[in-house]
């Protein structure tokens, strides 16, 4: 007897989205959705109005697992520098696997380019989300120009997720001293 829980139409729609999206890029097609999510094109119309708003849902329902995945707990006692190169190990551990693609809300904006687009918005956000993070680390932490920091380091993550993305690089020995190195210029402690 299984005791594994059926998935609701829209589930199945916003996993497809997300695992197709994440393989293949996001010119997947409305069909090739619905097959893997076993829904027909007429229920994924009265669940979303259209594929971009699929696409920007699932986005967004990934959002905090991503951060959880990414960021660590806010009361861990670590210092802001230890916090913020553990958002670095977390993306060398990450692109050490196979299915690894880079990051999922970086590819999404490189390959919609509208910044309108609403999947476009959500991934902005995110990645707003976790510069943001990187400033308040990077002020908390003594920062000399938090801003620069946290654009700096940004630059870095979605270089690093990028290249490891596409198998260009490891990032094993090569991410952990490039962040050491911005984080001693600005005088993080």
């Amino acid at each position: 007897m299984s005791t594994e829980v059926k998935l609701s139409p829209r589930e199945r729609l916003l996993e497809a989205a997300a695992t197709l999206t994440y393989r293949d890029g996001v010119s997947i097609g409305v069909e090739a959705l619905c097959k893997a999510a076993g829904v027909s094109k007429r229920s994924m119309y009265q669940l979303f109005e259209s594929k971009d708003e699929l696409l920007a849902a699932s986005l967004k329902e990934r959002a905090s697992a991503y951060a959880a995945t990414l960021l660590p707990a806010a009361d861990d006692g670590r210092s802001p520098r230890e916090r913020i190169l553990h958002v670095f190990e977390q993306v060398e551990s990450q692109a050490g696997a196979p299915e690894f693609r880079g990051c999922r809300y970086l590819a999404v904006q490189v390959e919609l380019k509208d910044q309108s687009h609403p999947a476009s918005r959500v991934a902005h956000q995110v990645k707003a989300n976790l510069t943001a993070f990187f400033r308040a680390e990077a002020e908390q932490g003594g920062a000399g120009d938090p801003d620069l920091l946290a654009r700096q380091l940004s630059l870095v993550f979605d270089g690093a997720s990028a290249r490891a993305g596409i198998q260009a690089d490891n990032l094993t020995g090569l991410v952990a001293p490039t962040v050491t190195t911005l984080l001693d210029a600005a005088g993080v402690h």
